[in-house]
């Protein structure tokens, strides 16, 4: 089945250029100028995956984005990726700490989008389709948290914790290397297969959201624990 893509970005003319490139990619491809006409067409037609521009016309694209991950059902599990200022880190930590699932800064190359597309795409698809010998241990257990990377869901005790298909990517690859002090650089190699870029600070920010899901308190963290000056560890031992 072919996947949907919206673009929510009121420069005509570069949408026009990306949804050809895309199509030629082998995505469907739609387009909306403006923030309440996005949302009514992400309603109408479920996209897998949202472009979104920051700056659009009529609401902040920030305010899209939160919107999106607050109406919860499936449309609040649908990918976003945010088009960003050139240089503007504070715009794509804010964007990650509500929910988004990439940033891209612009200017950028259609190359470089539609690679960012297929690595979110298939972070959130890991569980349709592939094989899985009798012998994986799919379902990870540390003390209450249950990790099960089939079904791509994360709980505490039995709740469901919400984290974006980028967040619970970086979780598994803690997780698998339990025990292990990693940098920032290793977390994003494992998880996107790209060194950190420099002043980066995104890495943080995901675990801080992730923290807030699966800790009883986010201020006093017991499951993935911060070595200063090197990066993360996750605890082998948990409650």
């Amino acid at each position: 089945m072919t996947q949907q893509l919206l673009m929510i970005e009121d420069d005509t003319r570069l949408a026009s250029m990306v949804g050809e490139y895309l199509r030629q990619s082998g995505y469907g491809f739609s387009h909306a100028a403006t923030g309440a006409s996005g949302l009514e067409a992400l309603q109408a037609s479920s996209p897998d995956l949202v472009i979104l521009d920051l700056m659009l016309p009529d609401m902040d694209g920030l305010e899209v984005c939160r919107r999106i991950k607050g109406q919860g059902g499936d449309a609040s599990r649908t990918a976003v990726l945010m088009l960003t200022a050139k240089g503007d880190p504070m715009d794509r930590i804010v964007g990650l700490e509500i929910g988004a699932d990439d940033y891209l800064p612009k200017p950028f190359e259609p190359r470089e989008l539609l690679a960012r597309i297929r690595a979110v795409l298939r972070r959130g698809g890991d569980n349709s389709g592939n094989s899985v010998s009798a012998g994986s241990h799919r379902v990870m257990r540390f003390g209450s948290l249950e990790i099960d990377r089939d079904a791509r869901s994360v709980s505490v005790s039995g709740n469901l914790c919400e984290l974006t298909s980028y967040q619970f990517d970086l979780l598994v690859a803690l997780s698998e290397r339990a025990g292990r002090v990693l940098s920032r650089d290793q977390i994003m190699e494992a998880v996107r297969g790209r060194e950190l870029e420099a002043f980066d600070r995104s890495i943080d920010v995901h675990m801080g959201r992730i923290r807030s899901a699966i800790e009883m308190d986010a201020k006093d963290p017991k499951r993935i624990l911060t070595v200063r000056g090197v990066g993360y560890v996750f605890a082998k031992q948990q409650d």
